[in-house]
């Protein structure tokens, strides 16, 4: 059995989730991980018996790796793996995969010139109540699709923006609508398709950052549904919930808890004998807002390369939600409908 080298770009607050999976990973081995702040990388070095490194140039030079999962930043991404590429090595980006529409083209282009591959973490994909929905879904059991809402009612508080200078910055990281409602942003489009149009509005309401704290989006979806985005990290005093909706002329589902992995509605017109149990088998809540989903996104990465197919999440579907999220602020800060596909002048994101 082959196993496949990663080593992690990247030890912040995301990267315990990584190193977790790949342990759990019979076709995974962790070999060096980086970080600028020296203290991180050694924690995971010491406790793994692994390298360890404070520039990523030097460990791509002395370790044999075959994916490199990219933790830092998100402004940052685009860079590290465009380098990482360029190495020959394929990449792992944690959401969302860029800042800017032309910043994603060009992982997507540098990817396919290196023959490597370039894969997205949404790993809300494979909550298991997301999975069962998507099921329902591809069957056909919700009809003509009506409304989709995603809820992101979560906590952080001042101490957290300030754990890093990056943290709610345009050029590095964006507000609440990139970083933490990426993951249900990328869900909605998932079930309701593309998107044609949006309107929003954005506040900073409780902290002091650039970026916004709290958003609100109206989605219209080119197959006629609509969408609502309900985003904010001024929640107090602690996360309430991360939801998503699908509401259809044949059926209704509603995900709640931290991660969108718990089952809360689940009704539809033409009922089937599982349908019964499906409350008590998929209404797990998982202990915090990462979920569970991180292990079978990066087994799935491993399965896309050995078997040479295409990833449920690589770079033209990370891509998608880049796009609207571009689109919400052009919206927010022109105070207008915009349509996608439209370029984004007046986005600050990136900037």
């Amino acid at each position: 059995m082959r196993k496949y080298n990663f080593s992690l770009i990247g030890c912040g607050r995301i990267s315990y989730k990584h190193v977790e999976s790949l342990k759990n990973i019979e076709k995974a081995n962790l070999v060096a991980v980086c970080d600028v702040i020296p203290e991180r990388a050694m924690k995971y070095a010491q406790d793994l018996r692994i390298n360890s490194y404070t520039d990523y140039h030097a460990m791509l030079r002395q370790e044999k790796v075959d994916i490199v999962n990219i933790l830092t930043p998100s402004g940052t991404h685009a860079d590290i793996a465009v380098e990482v590429m360029n190495t020959g090595r394929h990449v792992v980006i944690e959401k969302p995969m860029a800042l800017t529409l032309s910043q994603a083209d060009r992982l997507i282009e540098t990817a396919d010139r290196n023959k490597v591959r370039l894969f997205v973490v949404k790993q809300n994909r494979f909550n298991s109540a997301v999975i069962k929905t998507r099921e329902a879904f591809e069957k056909g059991r919700f009809g003509k699709l009506v409304l989709g809402t995603v809820r992101v009612r979560w906590s952080r508080d001042q101490s957290y923006y300030d754990q890093d200078d990056w943290r709610g910055t345009w050029a590095q990281d964006g507000g609440v609508l990139t970083n933490q409602a990426s993951h249900h942003i990328d869900l909605l489009q998932w079930f309701l398709g593309d998107v044609e149009s949006v309107m929003a509005i954005t506040e900073t309401m409780l902290v002091n950052i650039e970026t916004e704290d709290t958003g609100m989006a109206l989605l219209k979806f080119c197959n006629g549904a609509l969408g609502l985005v309900e985003a904010t990290t001024a929640t107090r005093p602690r996360d309430l919930e991360g939801s998503l909706s699908i509401l259809g002329e044949k059926g209704s589902v509603e995900i709640v808890g931290f991660a969108v992995n718990k089952i809360k509605t689940w009704n539809f017109v033409d009922e089937l004998p599982e349908d019964k149990d499906v409350l008590a088998v998929y209404g797990e809540n998982p202990p915090n807002v990462y979920g569970f989903g991180h292990e079978a996104y990066l087994r799935d990465v491993i399965e896309a390369i050995e078997n040479n197919r295409s990833a449920l999440v690589g770079g033209f579907e990370g891509r998608k939600s880049v796009e609207i999220i571009n689109a919400i602020y052009e919206s927010a800060f022109t105070g207008k409908k915009v349509y996608i596909h439209n370029q984004f002048k007046n986005s600050p994101l990136g900037k």
